[in-house]
């Protein structure tokens, strides 16, 4: 098949799949880092589907990544392939540092909440074992390590280390742990979880640093930058005049107003044209050389928020 028919056919898929289960999706936009953004009720998904996992590099990890813990949001790839094997069902990848998981899975976990318990490591396949259940449930056996060792045919130390979450294990050895002690030890994966802390680079925005906040440059996504509040840790979609003409920055509006719909985060443009009001297809409009006359962060956000239903 095709391989940008069958992406497309994926991401239509996934769009349509959230979008039955209690999510707010934002549109496609095929164009950049990510695809699409979806909310429900306290999780922030941002995803990004590929048919092969391997064809996404660092620099778009990085700004996915960057993107994801400034709104709060969980990274995730769905993919369906690596370059040498299609993905597994209730398998959780990795590709710099982003969690994959293949269409079926990601259907599994948001339609039936179950959520993965296998992870794909160099070496092989790995579970994570619930280290307290498995020391309590041997010592109501009166087993000591080394008798559920011998048992496992592994070491003392090797039990030691699953009970004090110091190592993960085989799947195989997890289901002879589970067999033996009639009990279930092996932990799901929840990828929907907090994110990872990313390192990001904010950056100084002339008058916009002398009121508090930073700039986020992004480079392939549907907006110009984020304005990060650094006391407040507000977070504003902006985009930039840049010479754009009128009609140029109407059509961007769309996906601003889209994805401040569901990051729950204010959105803006920053220009020095005179002639556009203050709102520009919903989106608040400030001129640059308002932002001169404030004196702090609040006043921005005030002016942000009312300009949203100016007409």
């Amino acid at each position: 098949m095709d391989k940008s028919v069958r992406r497309e056919h994926v991401l239509r898929e996934i769009h349509g799949l959230l979008a039955s289960n209690g999510f707010e999706t934002s549109g496609i936009y095929e164009r950049s880092c990510f695809d699409l953004m979806a909310r429900r009720k306290l999780l922030l998904l941002l995803l990004k589907v590929l048919v092969n996992i391997d064809g996404i590099n660092s620099l778009q990890a990085h700004e996915i990544k960057t993107i994801a813990h400034t709104f709060l949001a969980s990274p995730l790839l769905v993919g369906v392939k690596s370059k040498t094997e299609y993905l597994e069902e209730d398998v959780v990848y990795e590709r710099h540092g982003i969690p994959v998981v293949a269409p079926e899975t990601f259907r599994n976990m948001v339609v039936d909440g179950e959520y993965p318990e296998i992870i794909a490591d160099r070496g092989g396949y790995y579970v994570h074992i619930d280290g307290e259940t498995l020391r309590r449930v041997r010592e109501e056996y009166n087993l000591s390590l080394k008798d559920l060792a011998d048992l496992v045919h592994v070491s003392r130390k090797t039990i030691y280390k699953y009970e004090n979450g110091l190592a993960r294990a085989s799947p195989e050895t997890a289901m002879i742990l589970e067999q033996i002690l009639d009990i279930r030890i092996t932990l799901s994966i929840d990828i929907f979880g907090a994110p990872e802390r990313e390192d990001i680079e904010i950056k100084p925005s002339g008058k916009l640093a002398d009121i508090g906040f930073g700039m986020i440059e992004t480079r392939k996504t549907p907006f110009d930058a984020l304005a990060k509040e650094l006391k407040l840790d507000s977070t504003v979609i902006t985009n930039l005049e840049k010479e754009r003409d009128p009609r140029t920055l109407k059509r961007m509006a769309i996906p601003l107003r889209d994805l401040s719909l569901v990051s729950g985060s204010d959105s803006v443009f920053i220009i020095d044209n005179p002639r556009i009001k203050e709102n520009l297809e919903g989106i608040p409009v400030i001129k640059s050389w308002e932002i001169n006359d404030m004196e702090s962060s609040r006043e921005f956000l005030k002016a942000i928020a009312e300009r949203k239903d100016y007409n």
